[in-house]
Formats: C-alpha cells, sequence, structure tokens
C-alpha cells in the first residue's frame, strides 16, 4: 500500500482538516542499467575532478550556483535551510477563485488528500462545498524542502491538490512567431473551414482514458517479458508494509469556526489589525530571519517519498 508523503493539516480559515498528502501519479517509465558489451557487466559512474581527473569523495562534494562561465558561489547547507519555508505539514488555502479562471498551463502534478481518522466531516464540508460555489482553492504546500503554489478542487469523492507553476515558469507564446489575424489572412476560405467542421464534428467522441495506452512501454515491456523467460529468470516481489491510520481528531464545532472566520475576514481591513496567524502570511521581507547555523539546526528535515 502507498505511504503518505507527510501526514498534516488542510486550513482555511480557521478550520483544520487533518489529512495525508498521496501521490496522485505512478511511473510507468521503463528504467535501464548501461552495461559493458564485452562481459555485460555494469558501468559505474564516478564523481572526478574536472581538472585533476582524481575521484572526489561524497564528503568533499559542495553545492554552487554557476553565476557567470566558469565562476561560482557556493551554497553552504545553513544556507538552504534558512530559505526553506517553516511549515511542512500543512496546505493552507489563502483564496478561493472561479474554477475555470485559472490557465491549465500553470497546473504542473496532481495529488490525492486523504482525510485522516474521523476528519471525514470537514473534508466533505469542503469538497462539497467547493463543488456547489464552483471554486477552487488556491493554496501553498511544502513537499520536501520546497515551497509550490497549488490548487485544491474535488473530483468524484476525493479532494484532489494540484501543484502549479508560477508565471515565472511559463513561457509567453507571444515569444514565438504565431500567426496572428483572422482566417481569411491566411487564405483559408470559408468553404475549408467548413470541411474542417465537418471533419472534427464526425471525429468527436466522449472522453474516455481507458482507452488510451503507452502503446510503445507495453511493446517494449512484451520484448523483456520474453527475453527474462528466455533466460530463465525469476523475480521476487516484497510487499511494503501498510502505514499507520491518520491520528484521531475530536469533534468539532464547523458552524461557530464558519462564523468566526467570516466574520474575522469582515473585521480585520489592515493589517495591522489582522489576526497573528493572517499576518504570519505577510511579505517575505517582514519576517525576521533567524541567523544561517540556528536555522540549520532549527529546519525540520524533508521526509522521504514512499
Amino acid at each position: 500500500m502507498a505511504r503518505p508523503i507527510w501526514t498534516g493539516n488542510l486550513s482555511f480559515g480557521l478550520l483544520n482538516v487533518p489529512v495525508s498528502l498521496m501521490s496522485g501519479t505512478r511511473s510507468q517509465d521503463l528504467s535501464f542499467r548501461m552495461l559493458d558489451s564485452r562481459d555485460r557487466k555494469p558501468i559505474r559512474f564516478e564523481r572526478v575532478n574536472a581538472d585533476t581527473g582524481e575521484e572526489v569523495p561524497w564528503k568533499e562534494i559542495v553545492k554552487a550556483f554557476e553565476y557567470d562561465k566558469g565562476s561560482y558561489v557556493v551554497i553552504e547547507k545553513s544556507d538552504i535551510a534558512s530559505a526553506a519555508p517553516e511549515s511542512h505539514e500543512s496546505v493552507e488555502i489563502e483564496a478561493f477563485v472561479d474554477e475555470d479562471a485559472i490557465d491549465v498551463r500553470f497546473f504542473e502534478k496532481p495529488y490525492v488528500l486523504v482525510p485522516g481518522k474521523k476528519a471525514e466531516k470537514g473534508y466533505v464540508l469542503l469538497r462539497e462545498t467547493l463543488r456547489k460555489s464552483k471554486k477552487i482553492g488556491v493554496a501553498r504546500v511544502v513537499i520536501r524542502t520546497r515551497e509550490y503554489l497549488s490548487a485544491v478542487m474535488p473530483q468524484g469523492d476525493a479532494l484532489i491538490l494540484m501543484l502549479m507553476r508560477y508565471p515565472q515558469e511559463l513561457v509567453d507564446p507571444a515569444e514565438y512567431k504565431i500567426p496572428e489575424g483572422k482566417a481569411g489572412d491566411y487564405r483559408v476560405s470559408a468553404k475549408e473551414l467548413e470541411m474542417a467542421t465537418q471533419l472534427v464534428d464526425s471525429m468527436a467522441a466522449k472522453w474516455n482514458p481507458e482507452d488510451y495506452h503507452d502503446e510503445f512501454r507495453e511493446r517494449l515491456a512484451d520484448i523483456i517479458r520474453r527475453r527474462i523467460k528466455d533466460k530463465g529468470a525469476t523475480t521476487e516481489v516484497l510487499e511494503e508494509a501498510e502505514p499507520d491510520e491518520g491520528a484521531a481528531t475530536n469533534v468539532v464545532d464547523f458552524v461557530s469556526l464558519l462564523q468566526k472566520s467570516l466574520s474575522d475576514n469582515k473585521r480585520t481591513p489592515a493589517k495591522k489589525t489582522a489576526p497573528k496567524k493572517a499576518a504570519a502570511k505577510g511579505p517575505a521581507k517582514a519576517k525576521k530571519k533567524a541567523p544561517a547555523k540556528k536555522a540549520a539546526k532549527a529546519a525540520p528535515r524533508a521526509r522521504k517519498r514512499a
């Protein structure tokens, strides 16, 4: 059974729903090893100094940023730790937007939010509210040591957390040579447009993802299976231990929390009167950074993926 990436809270307003962040994708890639064709032995890649050719032990390797050709600045572990977000176990919804307001290019990778023990009510409350209002939650989430922009949206009975790209990561199509203007500007006739539309209509179908397969991978996997069978090889599959259930939660008065969240939003037009939790989300410049060494000790270690 799959293990959670982390177990924490999904929060909006003053409501906190215990959840587990589970992977929403499954890798189907076939991995290969490089062998010496003469004796079929694996090839080992060594870490060597570009100038001396000598192998470099892991303890002597540091990370650096190349700011100019051949010029580097070394980044210490304490630097990375001080820049890492403080919270590692929460999905904090900061705003709700229309479900069709976000360009599909922003969406990158899906995860599944699974409610903890006795947290089903809050989970269903958010799911049904999003569905009824046709909204999705824009949130921040930390996976390993990096903070991501994300969207929380209902899909069937589940709440899906979709990692998003930042605007700076997207390329403006205007940077490329794209044909602008109307169809007539490119000598596309009304007849051609009509016939193309008829062709699209004739090929229209209901979307069914099960109709599509990675045929190249399936054929290659079949070849590998035949090769293994010819060699008489055997494979042993080990099952992973099941993870612990999410932590139990007490009964929560959702109505009073919702009412307080709404009243807090109405009573806090200025930052100086905002609750402590809301004030903590202010600009990064307002935050007082801890010294590098202390930050390195205080920064929690990223949990490994299952």
